[in-house]
């Protein structure tokens, strides 16, 4: 016998074995983070639905992060939102690949408190207000005051009147509501989740805006969940 460790002849084949696991399972536009334009990671953008209840935010996020589901908005009843919910949506502008966290907020009094403290760390507001009702108009400029207390007078705001669908309803003249965005310095469109008029533009125009102002942050695989105990990846959406 010769003493020592023996020595190795050649290339130890591979032990067979489980496959080693690929990249996270993200969503189709953010297959793989930092393969964006010129290498560039993807980006988080987390956008806050605000305005009273019953103007039409959840309508809007749903139709806008699942525009293929024609049949929620086929009835023109809707349940207000209890608390807060969040949607997801992965977009691409100017080759830059974005991951937008679109949070809907309860517009009830008794939530107020709830919902402005989703506010901070915001880059983005949706304020809505519906087109049959003056008091959701009037309300904009509080919700106003509360987006800059929160999230600061820096954060992009688009102005959405909603339910552009029900003219023959309408309270709140469009020459208004450009007027109210007009003073405020912010983009304005009127819009329909049910015929799905806007939206997408809106939507837009919003990224486009926080993206030149460059008020975003890196995407992080792991997203806060409503339940602050767990956690989830970006697989489980």
């Amino acid at each position: 016998m010769t003493s020592g460790r023996p020595r190795r002849r050649g290339p130890r084949p591979a032990r067979p074995g489980p496959a080693r696991p690929g990249p996270p399972c993200l969503p189709p536009a953010m297959a793989v983070p930092g393969q964006g334009a010129e290498g560039r990671s993807a980006l988080l953008l987390k956008i806050v639905m605000a305005g009273d209840s019953c103007v039409g935010k959840t309508s809007i996020v749903r139709r806008y992060t699942e525009p293929n589901a024609a049949a929620a908005f086929s009835s023109s009843s809707y349940l207000a939102t209890i608390g807060i919910d969040f949607k997801v949506k992965c977009v691409t502008l100017n080759g830059t690949r974005v991951k937008l966290q679109i949070w809907d907020t309860a517009g009830q009094e008794r939530f107020h408190t709830l919902s402005t403290s989703y506010f901070r760390g915001a880059q983005g507001f949706v304020l809505v207000y519906d087109i049959t009702n003056l008091d959701s108009f009037q309300s904009v400029t509080s919700w106003m005051k509360d987006i800059h207390e929160k999230a600061g007078d820096e954060v992009d705001i688009v102005l959405l009147g909603n339910k552009c669908d029900k003219e023959s309803e309408r309270v709140v003249p469009k020459h208004k509501g450009e007027k109210l965005a007009w003073e405020h310095g912010i983009p304005f469109f009127e819009t329909s989740a049910k015929d799905n008029v806007n939206i997408e533009d809106a939507f837009s125009v919003l990224t486009k805006e926080i993206l030149e102002k460059k008020s975003w942050v890196l995407y992080d695989l792991e997203v806060v969940d409503l339940n602050e105990s767990k956690k989830r990846t970006c697989c489980s959406f």
